[in-house]
């Protein structure tokens, strides 16, 4: 896995940073790759590599406001638990875990320095149970029940409230045409949910470890073509980053060594949790589960977490066979065979 360290420096790199982005803005407009161009500039070649090396092959990048100072692993040494940066002799403490394979890269801003680490995954653990986690358009986007303990979390509240309120603000800026302002808007929001779906993923993780739970999840592809929702739902389950919160999800399990696994979502809405019948009419309402054969009631969200951590624990094929019970059908024929 590798990881950024954000690390504040006391050095004053500013002639450094502005030669920096000077030799960007000469990439951009000459496209060259060779650091004897930009020797004249008086910064190190193995910085004005790298600086080169990213704005020069740059399509899209037209001007730059800032440039940090780009250290290879190559320009990296670690010396009495401390990284040197000989081409800058700048030492830096280490003060996170020393246990890394090796460092990739080192960026060096104006007042922080950023260490790319890469550190060996921990194994994954063999699960003692399953948080199961179902994912929604409406209320929270993610509802995690874990089926031995019973314990349910619940994540994102906020995410629908986020997006009705810029949804609005999109809509306004959009018959006022405020175009600049509208992409800004958009950028806020996109950042906004990274940071929500970076905090979720930590929790279920965090809470997976604590209980050395599997975590399961549905296999939602296509589901935005599946889907029926009503139209007030159709935005958020269309807008939401479902898939950027999965993937956050499988990096941070990867890493801490937490088994991830996926389960078709077929009845995991409409049975019971608790003996196993399956019926459409199960789901009262959008957000209330009451069984017809039990009488069970429970949040919907709870019980469909319930019945995908059953799926994994147990398999399709007891999932299925328990509701067969409950109707009647135990493979045994119901009329006596006369020899």
């Amino acid at each position: 896995m590798i990881q950024t360290l954000k690390i504040k420096h006391q050095q004053d790199y500013s002639k450094e940073l502005i030669l920096a982005k000077k030799i960007a803005q000469f990439g951009i407009e000459t496209k060259s790759r060779s650091s004897a161009d930009v020797k004249h500039f008086g910064l190190k070649s193995i910085i004005s590599n790298q600086i080169l090396k990213k704005y020069s092959s740059s399509k899209t990048i037209k001007s730059v406001k800032s440039v940090k100072l780009t250290i290879p692993n190559q320009g990296i040494k670690v010396v009495d638990n401390q990284i040197y940066i000989p081409c800058i002799k700048l030492y830096i403490p280490i003060y996170f875990n020393n246990n890394f394979k090796k460092i990739n890269q080192i960026e060096i801003g104006k007042t922080y320095v950023y260490i790319s680490v890469t550190y060996n995954n921990l194994s994954e653990y063999i699960p003692k149970t399953y948080l199961g986690i179902d994912r929604n358009s409406t209320k929270h986007i993610i509802v995690g029940s874990n089926i031995d303990t019973g314990k349910v979390i619940k994540l994102g509240k906020s995410c629908n409230h986020i997006h009705k309120k810029y949804s609005n603000i999109r809509k306004f800026l959009q018959k006022k045409g405020k175009f600049k302002k509208l992409k800004q808007i958009k950028h806020r929001e996109s950042n906004i949910i990274k940071n929500i779906n970076h905090h979720i993923s930590k929790k279920i993780v965090k809470e997976s470890i604590n209980n050395q739970a599997g975590i399961v999840l549905e296999n939602l592809k296509g589901i935005r073509k599946s889907a029926k929702t009503r139209k007030k739902q159709r935005y958020t389950l269309n807008s939401w980053s479902f898939y950027q919160l999965e993937q956050f999800i499988k990096y941070k399990s990867e890493k801490q060594g937490v088994p991830l696994f996926y389960t078709e979502p077929q009845y995991t809405s409409q049975r019971c949790s608790i003996c196993g019948h399956i019926e459409k009419s199960n789901r009262k309402t959008s957000s209330l589960f009451q069984c017809k054969q039990c009488g069970k009631v429970e949040n919907a969200d709870v019980n469909a977490g319930f019945n995908i951590a059953y799926k994994q624990k147990y398999g399709i094929s007891q999932f299925i066979k328990e509701s067969d019970l409950m109707k009647g059908n135990t493979d045994v024929p119901k009329v006596a065979i006369v020899n």
